[in-house]
């Protein structure tokens, strides 16, 4: 028996790029969840349905994929320069834990529009157009400019850019990360230099591998890039031909884990089990024909190279947001392995071909004065929502 009634958020859901998750305003929370710590990584579980021994998020709003299991936290900020501060939860399916170590690319892009229609942006900020929210992402401590459509003060939702993995128009959103190549002052962990090494190639030691090269880059989120042939891989895998291998999936966990102990995140392999958001792990290959899950074709000519992403230990069915940022990076330096599969030439853009599709995303790199270091990432996403009022939880979560 449970006599007392169930806990009442305000809530939203939302679709931002290619990932959905439950948008809350910071002080609609109850007062335990409003700072860090074990209630409020308990009632944003409760909130997904994890953690869920059937990974099915039956009993919660988490769709059981790692692009569906997120939770985002709004308040305004008291940042110079900034509308809103923005706090992402990335929640695991089976386990019970909430990690907090990094950005969702996809979901900054409905960070914008919540903060237009939950009142967070001024009405005499809102004339029709463009406007332009000014967002502090917590989590790693760096800036995010949304150029977000509006007409009358409202956000426009609907539109006709095509975003591959996400089946209708909408609207177009214009993300602007700036200075991403390294973690501040936020509540992550690690960071430093874009490279974190020093080096745009390392040679990683992976059991059951061997040696592996690999680059490790830092920039819109901690990733390991590898060489798909490498691995035994072509570039144009889609999720059934990972997700379903434990095999592949354990490779990629212990590429993803030597990646970490390299780049100073970690300083024991099992302490990756507890960071399992950050760093990702991607695998390259120069531009080749291939079909994307959606049946389309897509071809060598359209694209620079093919890029494929594990997220949460499983292959993202298209691209997340902030390694996209971190491709466009590695592309513009030469001599990564991002740059060598889409031919080695320097660029300020990359067209890469995922398992959905294609995506075009752009970065400005320097290393004038020493380190290479990403200025800005820029790319396009569209965001809409998918329900609003009220979430409920047991009332004996936060107990």
């Amino acid at each position: 028996m449970h006599p007392r009634p169930a806990l009442r958020i305000p809530a939203t859901y939302m679709r931002g790029g290619t990932s959905k998750g439950v948008f809350f305003r910071l002080a609609d929370l109850p007062p335990q969840a409003q700072q860090p710590g074990a209630a409020r990584d308990a009632l944003l579980m409760r909130v997904i349905g994890s953690p869920d021994p059937y990974a099915q998020h039956i009993d919660g709003m988490g769709g059981a994929s790692s692009s569906t299991s997120k939770c985002v936290i709004i308040s305004p900020s008291n940042r110079p320069g900034h509308d809103v501060d923005y706090l992402y939860g990335q929640v695991a399916i089976g386990e019970a834990l909430v990690d907090w170590s990094g950005n969702c690319g996809n979901l900054s892009s409905a960070v914008g529009p919540f903060a237009i229609a939950n009142g967070f942006i001024p009405p005499e900020r809102l004339q029709n157009g463009l406007v332009e929210v000014r967002i502090w992402q917590a989590n790693i401590g760096k800036t995010i400019l949304a150029r977000v459509p509006v007409q009358g003060g409202q956000v426009v939702e609907g539109g006709d850019f095509m975003l591959d993995g996400v089946a209708f128009p909408a609207a177009e959103i214009v993300l602007e990360f700036i200075d991403p190549s390294d973690e501040g002052e936020g509540e992550g962990e690690g960071g430093g230099a874009m490279f974190p090494t020093g080096n745009v190639v390392d040679t990683l030691d992976v059991p059951g591998i061997g040696q592996l090269a690999a680059t490790l880059i830092s920039a819109g989120i901690p990733t390991v890039f590898v060489n798909a042939a490498d691995i035994g891989l072509t570039g144009s895998e889609l999720q059934k031909d990972i997700n379903a291998d434990a095999q592949k999936l354990a490779m990629f966990e212990a590429i993803r884990t030597a990646g970490a102990l390299r780049m100073g995140l970690i300083q024991r392999p099992e302490e990756a089990a507890q960071r399992q958001h950050t760093p990702k792990v991607a695998f390259v290959a120069p531009p080749a024909d291939y079909t994307a899950s959606s049946g389309k074709t897509i071809h060598a000519a359209d694209i620079d190279l093919r890029v494929r992403a594990l997220s949460m230990g499983k292959l993202h069915h298209a691209m997340m947001g902030t390694a996209s940022v971190a491709i466009a990076a590695a592309a513009a330096v030469p001599g990564t392995l991002v740059n060598r599969a889409a031919g080695g030439e320097p660029r300020e853009s990359v067209c890469f071909g995922h398992p959905s599709g294609s995506l075009r995303v752009g970065a400005a790199v320097e290393n004038a004065s020493g380190p290479w270091t990403v200025k800005k990432a820029v790319m396009s996403r569209s965001a809409r929502v998918l329900m609003s009022g009220w979430v409920h939880v047991p009332a004996d979560t936060l107990r």
